[in-house]
């Protein structure tokens, strides 16, 4: 969070992680802006994505903040990333315990979520008026898939990346190794947290939360 906080020690937990320490969390209920789409994390439609949310969420800061007098930070992109097919899930699986590399996947079989959290006292109707008036202005064919939506994600447990993505493997592997000597299991989608601009941060000075929501093992 580029060291500024939401105001809610909850949510500040949960987005200040400590470098390659596994902890496990509960994630409340909360609200995001979302765009589902397919394909690797730097193609065209992830990053029509992102612009899009981006958009969406500053729209609604600026009109909270001259509602009300101030408005909540916006909030940095994250992804739910997974594949589909019995075959992909399995390279997954061996990815995450180390047996396998990310060569091995075919990232234009990805599917994902860009989303980026709202926080309150930002609500629904803003959100609605914040996509129509950012439609009108820019031509992104994303924003039509923008939606709002409210999500607890639950018990899980995360990791804070520091390095390229491309390595990344290090740190998941950490987590689901984590996960298992905790008696726990995976559950759901692997959850990504971009703390870091790849725009304007040095490769080896990015920080991504990697979170994974977790159940009793079996």
């Amino acid at each position: 969070m580029a060291g500024k906080t939401s105001g809610d020690p909850l949510i500040d937990a949960l987005y200040r992680v400590r470098r390659g320490k596994v902890e496990f969390v509960e994630v409340p209920e909360m609200g995001f802006v979302t765009v589902d789409g397919g394909g690797p994390p730097g193609g065209d439609a992830f990053t029509d994505a992102l612009h899009a949310l981006y958009s969406v969420s500053y729209s609604v800061h600026f009109a909270v903040k001259h509602t009300i007098g101030e408005a909540p930070r916006v909030m940095p992109l994250e992804a739910l990333w997974w594949v589909e097919g019995a075959d992909a899930q399995a390279i997954m699986r061996r990815i995450a315990a180390g047996e396998a590399s990310m060569d091995e996947s075919d990232r234009d079989g990805w599917r994902w979520r860009a989303m980026i959290v709202q926080l309150p006292p930002i609500e629904r109707v803003v959100i609605d008026q914040a996509i129509r008036d950012v439609r009108a202005k820019k031509d992104n064919g994303a924003l039509d898939a923008v939606r709002y939506e409210r999500w607890a994600e639950g018990p899980s447990a995360q990791i804070m990346h520091v390095g390229p993505y491309a390595t990344e493997q290090i740190s998941v592997v950490a987590l689901h190794k984590a996960i298992a000597d905790n008696g726990l299991r995976p559950r759901g989608r692997h959850h990504e947290i971009y703390l870091g601009d790849p725009r304007t941060s040095a490769p080896e000075k990015l920080r991504t939360i990697l979170r994974q929501p977790v159940q009793a093992g079996s």
